[in-house]
């Protein structure tokens, strides 16, 4: 049985909480990834932005660039331990509707687990396709003419 620390991100890109937003969107556009990882002086998980956040609760907000990355991450985080099978870990993104998770080993991370990565395997797309579906939200668009 394959477990999280098989299938993740073992080298992860993160900024700490002495960066801001624009640093955390710069590193974003260089490795054109959704998703950043913030980490504290002891490189324990300390929360996660992601592009939207940057949208809503920055830009929206009318926060500029220089604003600490701790006021607009999210904090409140879903991680996961290397040891883990695969299954907990889609059972835990279809709970927390969430597409990737921090794998925290002794409070410090060690990688991402993403959806991503699960459906790259064979034994497991059904799952991703799966986890996916109810992840997603399916909203009817309305398109005005």
């Amino acid at each position: 049985m394959k477990k999280v620390k098989d299938l993740m991100t073992k080298d992860v890109a993160y900024c700490t909480l002495l960066d801001n937003v624009y640093e955390v969107a710069v590193k974003m556009k260089e490795l054109n990834v959704g998703a950043i990882p913030i980490v504290n002086n002891e490189q324990q998980l300390a929360g996660m932005i992601t592009d939207r956040d940057i949208v809503i609760r920055g830009v929206a907000e009318k926060h500029p660039g220089s604003t600490k990355v701790e006021n607009i991450m999210s904090d409140k985080l879903v991680t996961i331990n290397p040891d883990a099978s695969i299954d907990e870990a889609i059972q835990l993104m279809k709970e927390n509707q969430v597409r990737r998770i921090p794998v925290v080993e002794n409070k410090k991370l060690v990688g991402i687990l993403a959806l991503g990565d699960v459906a790259l395997q064979p034994s497991f797309d059904h799952e991703a396709e799966e986890a996916l579906t109810e992840i997603s939200e399916h909203t009817e668009t309305t398109y005005l003419q």
